[in-house]
């Protein structure tokens, strides 16, 4: 009988503590999380952080960020009567040219004034979408720039024929499997390919220019993919002042007569998952799975990343 009394009791304790964990490490975060005390401001604050990616995309062991839910957050605050500017804060090395565009377009179609914060990185896809706004900021030490285009994927021909592993290739048309893996990209291909990427370098090279007002020959000369610092950039007319949030806070009162500057903050919410992770090992799924992605991926996609 005692024995019985005690076994419940340990049970009861062990329940206890498994709830209060359960709501200290999960429910109480996320609650917060999902709780945004900022919702009467004037400036919106909307944090870009990570590779930039279309719906459905993903990105190899990197945080992301949608496109699309950047432009919902751009469209909310034009829509909302109660802000007066919106404050891009950027840290991530680009992503997606369309994805990229995309914000970029939002910011341009924006009619109130939207000013850049460039924290640690607003390079390749990440200046693309810094470059559409009105005034851009960065540290002197920002990595800004890396204005160009890459796209590479594995090949593994040399090492199939090595083990015996034989590629029964069934096409149609000659080109539907470019870019494959289990090919040696043939000299014709590698033009074609090249051609598509120098053609969205140029996309890329215009749209600086139209938006930074700089000549397209001026830009292309840069347009090497080297990244610059954001001192470098200022001197090269890519930003138009180093600084931090503070600067584009007194920017905002002398250009725009904002006297007191309160955010609401826009930034993507993280699933429970990403809570979780901190408390279950989530993460090597993540990496089994992106590894075996990579070997099964046989497309190609242009990327604007440093």
């Amino acid at each position: 009988m005692v024995k019985t009394e005690g076994k419940k009791l340990w049970k009861t304790v062990l329940l206890t503590i498994g709830a209060t964990l359960f709501v200290l490490l999960i429910l109480l975060p996320l609650s917060l999380s999902l709780f945004d005390g900022s919702q009467y401001g004037n400036v919106a604050l909307i944090k870009i952080q990570g590779v930039i990616i279309g719906d459905g995309a993903s990105s190899f062991g990197e945080d992301t960020i949608s496109s699309t839910k950047i432009v919902e957050f751009i469209q909310d605050a034009e829509e909302n009567s109660q802000i007066e500017a919106i404050i891009l804060e950027i840290n991530s090395p680009g992503g997606s040219p369309v994805a990229s565009d995309e914000i970029g377009k939002a910011i341009k179609k924006a009619k109130k004034p939207v000013i850049t914060v460039i924290r640690e990185v607003g390079a390749s896809g990440g200046y693309w979408i810094a470059s559409a706004s009105d005034h851009i900021i960065a540290n002197k030490m920002s990595i800004t720039g890396s204005i160009g285009v890459y796209s590479s994927f594995l090949e593994f021909s040399g090492a199939m024929e090595k083990y015996g592993v034989g590629y029964e290739r069934v096409v149609g048309g000659e080109n539907k499997d470019m870019g494959s893996p289990y090919l040696k990209l043939s000299e014709d291909k590698q033009k074609i390919l090249q051609a598509k990427i120098d053609k969205v370098h140029t996309y890329f090279i215009q749209e600086i220019a139209a938006n930074r007002n700089l000549s397209e020959s001026k830009v292309r000369e840069i347009a090497t993919g080297e990244f610059f610092l954001g001192s470098e950039a200022l001197e090269l007319g890519l930003i138009d002042e180093l600084g931090d949030k503070e600067t584009a806070e007194k920017y905002l009162k002398d250009k725009y007569e904002i006297e007191d500057v309160d955010y609401i903050v826009y930034e993507s919410e993280k699933g429970l998952l990403e809570m979780l992770s901190g408390v279950i090992s989530q993460g090597f799924f993540n990496v089994g799975e992106g590894i075996g992605t990579i070997f099964l991926k046989e497309s190609i996609t242009p990327y604007l990343l440093t």
